[in-house]
């Protein structure tokens, strides 16, 4: 028997309507680091207070009130407001250590993004949000990974799709929620999701 054996994603993709932007991590943390049923779930992981900041001003936006959970109906009505689809890199993964670490996944199953994309006629761009992520990407798509903060051109089905890479969210990635987000901020400005200002 496997001493580590496959874990199976939890989640479905969150695809809304009209979605322009498909941003993919690696895979989601174990269950028991969940404040929420959703992407990005772990409290400890600053993806949605990025968006707070950006968006609001506010790096407690979409937390609950005096809880330590993100409010998943909150994020929903965002992210289908504005175009923003969710799923991970990897479908199938096992985990070395129990752990939500990059380093110790083993993948078991790529996603097929191009897949996905099919179901996305109105996606121009793909984000990634970590290292394993954006390696398991660009091996699909067959470009070279962009740095931090930068992004590569591919094409899919005659469309010119733009592949970007972020820094992570995670706290292992020891920079300010600020720095971050200024990679994130140029993204979304120059996808139009975020008004320049």
């Amino acid at each position: 028997m496997n001493e580590y054996p496959i874990e199976f994603h939890p989640l479905q993709p969150f695809i809304p309507s009209g979605a322009r932007l498909l941003m993919l991590g690696s895979f989601p943390p174990p269950r028991q680091r969940w404040s929420m049923d959703f992407y990005y779930p772990n409290f400890n992981n600053d993806m949605w207070r990025i968006f707070g900041y950006l968006f609001f001003n506010d790096t407690h936006y979409f937390i609950v009130p005096e809880q330590k959970k993100f409010d998943r109906e909150k994020l929903i009505e965002f992210l289908s407001e504005k175009g923003i689809a969710l799923y991970d890199t990897a479908c199938a993964v096992r985990r070395l250590k129990n752990n939500a670490s990059d380093q110790f996944l083993e993948i078991a199953q790529y996603t097929d993004v191009k897949a996905l994309l099919q179901q996305m006629p109105l996606c121009s761009a793909i984000v990634t949000t970590g290292q394993k992520a954006t390696q398991t990407l660009c091996t699909q798509f067959d470009v070279q990974v962009p740095e931090v903060g930068g992004s590569v051109e591919t094409l899919f089905a005659d469309r010119h799709i733009t592949l970007y890479r972020m820094p992570s969210s995670s706290r292992a990635y020891p920079l300010k929620i600020e720095q971050k987000a200024l990679s994130y901020k140029q993204m979304l400005e120059e996808l139009t999701i975020l008004a320049k200002n």
